[in-house]
């Protein structure tokens, strides 16, 4: 997420519009009311940091001491410090790490790729959040990933993308797994979270020539935000987007 190096606020790009498409919504509806948000993952706070400008608190875990560091540098030029709180950890250890039913708005984003175990996490964040809490999930994409090696020749790995239970396209991948929208709506199901929303992100934006980008920004902005959500152009986008809430 890009932010202004002045005030940290999100400087909305078709990488990133579909999601906060959906955050703006879910805070809207809770105008006037400060939220517990919880980013899991959340590196150098390019999501915490607007959200904490816009009222609300904010505790970010992330196993990196170097992004934590920069996102506490962030957060004080924006003049947040004191309603963002960095905890080092990993996904996997986030039962330990959080009470539970303390967050609102709990956003776990690029990170049940590398995780041991995704229903694991899935279960701690779905215990974590209050009744009518929310989640934002984003998960790699498989169908991307077979494309993109299609497209660059890489066709043995498109292929073992294609038949790997996990996803994966040799033991080379960096990621452990991706995901289509039903094994991600499946595992999120199991823990008790109800699916509300599922978009694509990066539908066009990975696959086009920076200087197409650069020429006309907001028509790439508007043309994602217009397939995020229709399949099959949603399924095909670089990651998937799921917001689910506990009843």
């Amino acid at each position: 997420m890009e932010t202004s190096a002045r005030t940290g606020r999100p400087l909305v790009t078709a990488r990133t519009a579909a999601v906060w498409a959906v955050l703006r919504k879910e805070l809207e509806q809770h105008a006037g009311k400060t939220l517990t948000v919880l980013d899991v993952g959340g590196g150098t706070g390019g999501f915490a940091v607007p959200l904490a400008e816009a009222g609300h608190t904010v505790t970010v875990i992330d196993a990196s001491p170097d992004a934590l560091a920069a996102l506490t540098r962030r957060a004080s030029d924006a003049g947040v410090a004191d309603r963002i709180h960095a905890v080092q950890g990993d996904g996997d250890a986030l039962a330990s790490l959080v009470e539970p039913g303390s967050a609102d708005l709990i956003l776990c984003h690029a990170v049940l790729e590398v995780v041991d175990d995704p229903a694991q996490v899935a279960s701690a964040i779905a215990t974590a959040l209050r009744p009518g809490g929310a989640l934002s999930l984003l998960v790699a994409s498989r169908a991307a990933a077979i494309l993109g090696r299609a497209i660059n020749g890489h066709l043995r790995a498109a292929a073992a993308l294609v038949t790997d239970p996990a996803g994966r396209a040799g033991p080379r991948d960096t990621l452990l797994r991706r995901f289509d929208a039903a094994s991600a709506t499946a595992l999120l199901t199991a823990a008790g979270l109800q699916v509300e929303q599922t978009h694509g992100v990066r539908v066009v934006a990975d696959l086009l020539p920076a200087t197409v980008i650069e020429d006309d920004p907001q028509a790439v902005l508007d043309l994602e935000l217009e397939l995020s959500s229709q399949p099959p152009f949603r399924d095909i986008a670089s990651q998937l987007h799921l917001f689910a809430r506990r009843s």
